[in-house]
């Protein structure tokens, strides 16, 4: 394990509240935080995000639901957050949300197409396989993965979201293993 995740949609097992504390204990590691939860709540909990004093990844581009209304305050607090240069998000699952849907998510495009433009050294891609909360229609891997390389804009850019950028995100998302070892294992029963 080098992460902690924070599951905060319907269902999940932590609160928000043990969120700064936990992110505090894992920091010292080098671990970061992977966090998913809904878009509409990044404007109320921006300054406890920004304030986690380890890296930060968000799942599903944010889990936006487009379209956005002009000046979204969730999705402008959400930018902010990556604009700090703390926070990587997963280029993935773009069918949360979505509702012109499979195969080309035309309006999910846009944001993710925002997103690479802003910082493409922390937008990472995933498949989110095996879509744990797809029922039915499962999207297509090789479709999704075809969809970075429109988002990209470049080979350049697609090369480093999905080879160069796994090496950089191991490197800063994963400590070193020497560090590791000097700092042994987490209890979870010491704070």
């Amino acid at each position: 394990m080098r992460g902690l995740r924070y599951h905060m949609l319907p269902g999940g097992g932590v609160t928000w509240e043990t969120l700064p504390a936990m992110a505090a204990r894992v920091a010292a590691y080098g671990w970061h935080v992977q966090v998913q939860m809904e878009a509409r709540e990044f404007a109320a909990r921006e300054a406890m995000l920004k304030a986690l004093r380890c890296n930060v990844v968000f799942d599903h581009i944010g889990r936006f639901a487009p379209p956005l209304a002009a000046g979204d305050a969730n999705w402008a607090a959400f930018r902010r957050l990556i604009d700090g240069g703390r926070c990587w998000v997963k280029l993935s699952a773009p069918y949360h949300g979505s509702k012109s849907g499979p195969p080309r998510y035309e309006d999910v495009a846009p944001l993710a197409q925002e997103l690479v433009r802003a910082a493409p050294e922390r937008m990472l891609w995933a498949s989110n396989w095996p879509h744990p909360m797809v029922k039915k229609n499962f999207p297509d891997a090789a479709a999704l993965l075809d969809l970075v390389a429109d988002w990209a804009g470049s080979d350049a850019v697609r090369q480093r979201i999905l080879v160069c950028q796994s090496g950089e995100a191991l490197r800063v998302l994963i400590p070193a293993r020497q560090q590791q070892n000097k700092q042994g294992p987490i209890d979870p029963r010491v704070s």
